[in-house]
């Protein structure tokens, strides 16, 4: 196949698709991995590690390279626990920044479209393939390089898991590149609604928006929560200063560590969200923190870490409004999106119109928190993990928790978004009349 320039890099050269893949999938490869050796050369080489030879140091880069990609990392070793016990024989450290996950998705997102340029619906999954394998040998051959008696990765998880976040983007990239799935795959989801009845069509519709609108109520309440986190950083960003000063570890080393707290942006807005919520984030054995109850101990000195209230504050409640605000606009977009086709048929059954209009927002509530919730619930599933030493082995909100919370405020805010919708647009008409009037 004769590729273009600006799909394959290389002007008029023959290319096959699976090979394609591999180079695309090695530019994703090399492009996360120089992003993550970088900081830790930096750092290295204004002698922040100490004595460390440059093999370890290239090391701790590939095990930083798997980290980002979820791979757990065994830790081996005797001595002495954060809290002063005896440390385990060994632990696993798997705690994922997001943040930096998302470098190796849109790195593959950007391959998935320059694939589909370059196939047809009958042979892109050539490319996908050769892109997939290449990057599963990246991780299989990191795992294998880079493990230490003291620092290990699995080489088939490590082959496996990074593949998660590539394949994903690498299909979404495809997809949105092709424009449909019929000219992606050759299939196409239209013609097979088609042949079914009219009330699966209703059905399979109502379902769709709820399920739109609990990810509108979910990232509402993500988006909110990175806000309130925000503010709190800004209102506490003396006693982050504090450690800053107290670290003492110079402009680069503490321009690195800024870094590495940036990766783990997410993970903090999704602990906000537990936080907010009522359902609780917990900060290692023994400690957690919510806004109606707060038993936090000891802490490492990480800068953001100074920013998380370690006793209740009395306004602290306040803050279980979010999510319900959040679930207020998936109820109100729900109502936008005209395809109630439950409070249709039940109008048609039952004359009684308060009951069905009662009925039918109580159903949408429940419909939408629990899929807001669920969509929470995994977010909160990413965002935790284990830091693999002494006590901070639990970090994070608890998923169940986190659905049961977040679910149940979503369910409420959607109530209130699904009654109030009606006449937000009826206000928002009469003003359009208005003005057309004057006109």
């Amino acid at each position: 196949m004769k590729l273009r320039a600006d799909q394959s890099g290389l002007r008029g050269l023959p290319m096959p698709l699976w090979l394609q893949g591999a180079v695309e999938s090695f530019q994703a490869v090399a492009i996360s991995a120089f992003g993550v050796l970088v900081p830790i050369a930096a750092v290295w080489l204004t002698g922040g590690f100490g004595s460390l030879a440059v093999d370890q140091a290239a090391r701790l880069g590939g095990q930083a390279w798997l980290v980002i990609h979820g791979v757990p990392l065994r830790l081996s070793g005797a001595g002495m626990a954060s809290d002063g016990g005896a440390a385990p024989a060994s632990s696993i450290l798997e705690f994922v920044p997001l943040g930096f996950a998302l470098i190796p998705f849109f790195l593959s997102w950007r391959a998935g479209r320059r694939l589909a340029r370059a196939s047809y619906a009958d042979t892109l999954w050539q490319g996908l393939v050769g892109a997939a394998a290449l990057y599963s040998l990246a991780g299989f051959a990191t795992a294998f390089v880079c493990s230490t008696p003291d620092v290990s990765a699995g080489v088939g998880v490590s082959a496996g898991i990074p593949l998660i976040p590539v394949v994903l983007g690498l299909v979404v990239g495809a997809r949105r590149e092709a424009g449909s799935w019929a000219r992606l795959i050759g299939v196409e989801a239209v013609d097979w609604i088609s042949r079914t009845g009219q009330y699966s069509r209703w059905a399979g519709s109502y379902v769709w928006a709820v399920i739109r609108a609990g990810f509108v109520s979910a990232v509402a309440a993500l988006g909110l929560s990175a806000a309130l986190l925000a503010v709190d950083l800004a209102a506490r960003w003396a006693d982050i200063a504090t450690v800053y000063e107290a670290l003492g570890s110079g402009g680069v080393g503490g321009a690195a560590l800024t870094f590495a707290q940036l990766g783990y942006a997410p993970n903090l807005a999704v602990w906000t969200l537990g936080w907010s919520s009522g359902a609780g984030v917990s900060l290692g054995v023994g400690s957690s923190a919510s806004a109606l109850a707060t038993a936090v101990g000891p802490l490492p000195p990480i800068p953001v870490l100074a920013a998380i209230p370690t006793s209740s504050v009395p306004v602290a409640s306040a803050a279980l409004v979010l999510p319900v605000v959040a679930g207020v606009f998936g109820g109100w977009w729900f109502q936008r999106a005209g395809e109630d086709h439950f409070d249709e048929w039940l109008a048609i059954k039952v004359p009684a119109r308060w009951f069905t209009a009662s009925v039918s927002a109580l159903v949408v509530g429940a419909l939408v928190g629990l899929v807001g919730g669920a969509l929470c619930a995994g977010a909160a599933w990413l965002a935790g993990g284990s830091a693999g030493i002494g006590r901070f082995t639990q970090l994070g909100p608890n998923p169940l928790w986190t659905l049961v919370w977040v679910g149940a405020e979503t369910a409420i805010g959607a109530v209130i978004g699904y009654a109030l919708a009606p006449w937000l647009e009826r206000g928002q008409l009469s003003r359009a009349d208005d003005v057309a009037a004057k006109a």
